[in-house]
């Protein structure tokens, strides 16, 4: 990159002008090419350069300013860093690290479950020994010991659930009349509990190798399909592995390939000076085991020519499709029919043609069915914004609502409010007005007639009437 500014600077000063010339410090010429495009400075490299750089390094925080012990160490932290992230590969949708991990898995669960196996056969024997050569499959024996128990048990109800198990009629009879005269010894049923124990893991973790397995297959379709196609997720997934990546893998040549995971018989070979190894790992590959035997060099040899096309087919493509790998198998299929017919098998530059067009195709179908979702998606996404504008919108209205009915509300009880003191400061004005006239008018009353006169209680319940009376009236004009 360009240097820093100080450093630059230093070197203005310290070289005369006439003659720039530094050592640099890394013995690369392609790194002394940019910096003379860069700066203009012409560079040299050589003996004393490890020693000039190593005072540089000493005393690099001195010479550029700013630059301390700290930040230098947080610098190098960030290059290690940024690098790092440069050789993990962030698209998720391609991983191949997946792979090689559940490939892995894969081949420790099969070790695993044959050790296991094995060691249910052993147990079991003791009580049910005839039991071994009649199941000899790992996986169904641990399920029908399971099943069984104690022989002693075993009886004509128990047929239909070994027939499901064994999915054998025959061999579900053979069971049971193996069970009435077995000369394995009685079992307690402590350790039957323990032995159906161990049955029931082992046939977890082979339940979990089949899940894995699909799993498995499912990366190796999304990751490298023409490989996949071509040889068989398997087989291929451990190609990859080997490699350590598929860009790895892709990199090979296929003289490689097909040696790939036969390097110890490889450099025996070459060591003691006899035959090296004809195949690898492809060797798993059932063309090979389909070939005569004075025809599997030249099958292993022609087929890692197609997995190395096949990968950096699957390696390079924008969008990976199985159509090649599809195109090269059927091209393996012809070369054994070649060697063992001698019919002429179609031309490698025929069937690439074929195979381009129809990729062609199918890459377009596969962009329209992208572009289809992501406009579902996009049209998803606009209404849920939509709705949720819509509903902000409601949200303000309601608020701006309330707030008005809140402001009416008051106003009215204001006007109320004003309404009701006039109106008590004129009942208050009445009844002294009242008592004024009732005063003038008992003045001139007789005696006979002062006893008629109305108590002071009965003239505040006749008040409280009238006021009643005025602010329904009130109430009807509003």
């Amino acid at each position: 990159g360009v240097l820093h500014e100080d450093l630059r600077l230093l070197l203005d000063t310290a070289l005369p002008p006439k003659r720039k010339k530094v050592l640099l410090g890394v013995g690369d010429a392609k790194m002394g090419a940019a910096v003379l495009e860069e700066l203009g400075v012409q560079c040299q490299t050589g003996g004393v350069v490890a020693e000039l750089m190593r005072g540089i390094r000493l005393h690099f925080p001195a010479l550029v300013r700013g630059l301390t012990a700290q930040s230098a160490a947080k610098a190098q932290l960030g290059l290690g860093h940024s690098y790092s992230r440069a050789k993990v590969k962030f698209n998720v949708h391609r991983v191949d690290n997946m792979i090689i991990q559940s490939i892995s898995l894969l081949d420790q669960l099969d070790k695993d479950i044959n050790t296991f196996s094995m060691r249910v056969r052993s147990w079991y024997g003791y009580h049910f020994p005839e039991l071994i050569k009649i199941v000899p499959e790992n996986s169904m024996y641990c399920r029908v010991a399971k099943f069984i128990g104690n022989r002693r048990e075993l009886s004509e109800e128990s047929l239909e659930g070994l027939e499901e198990i064994v999915m054998d009629s025959a061999k579900a009879q053979a069971i049971l009349e193996a069970s009435r005269s077995s000369m394995g010894m009685d079992i307690s049923p402590l350790d039957l509990i323990n032995i159906e124990s161990f049955s029931r893991r082992v046939i977890s973790l082979s339940d979990y190798r089949k899940g894995l397995q699909e799993y498995l297959r499912s990366k190796m379709s999304q990751v490298a399909p023409s490989l996949s196609a071509l040889i068989g997720e398997v087989v291929g997934a451990r190609l990859i592995s080997h490699a350590g990546s598929l860009t790895n893998l892709a990199k090979y040549p296929a003289s490689t390939v097909q040696i790939l995971g036969a390097e110890k018989a490889l450099f025996r070979a070459l060591k003691t000076r006899g035959n090296t190894p004809k195949y690898g790992l492809i060797f798993h590959s059932t063309f090979i085991g389909r070939a005569a035997a004075k025809n599997k060099g030249r099958i292993s040899r022609y087929l890692a020519n197609k997995c190395t096309i096949a990968s950096r087919i699957d390696c390079f493509s924008e969008v990976p499709t199985s159509v090649f790998g599809d195109k090269l198998r059927e091209q393996v299929e012809e070369r054994l029919a070649f060697y063992e017919t001698g019919e002429p098998p179609r031309k490698n530059l025929e069937v690439m043609k074929e195979a381009v067009v129809e990729a062609s195709e199918v890459v377009a179908e596969v962009k329209r069915r992208q572009e289809k979702k992501e406009k579902k998606r996009k049209k998803r996404e606009k209404r849920r914004l939509e709705a949720l504008a819509a509903a902000a919108e409601e949200a303000a209205e309601n608020s701006v609502m309330e707030t008005e009915e809140n402001d009416v509300g008051a106003k009215k009880k204001k006007k109320k409010k004003k309404q009701q003191q006039p109106e008590e400061s004129e009942a208050e004005a009445e009844p002294e007005e009242n008592g004024v006239e009732e005063e003038e008018e008992e003045e001139p009353l007789p005696k006979k007639k002062r006893k008629i006169v109305v108590e002071p209680e009965e003239e505040e319940e006749e008040e409280k009437k009238k006021k009643k009376k005025k602010k329904k009236k009130a109430v009807a004009q509003d």
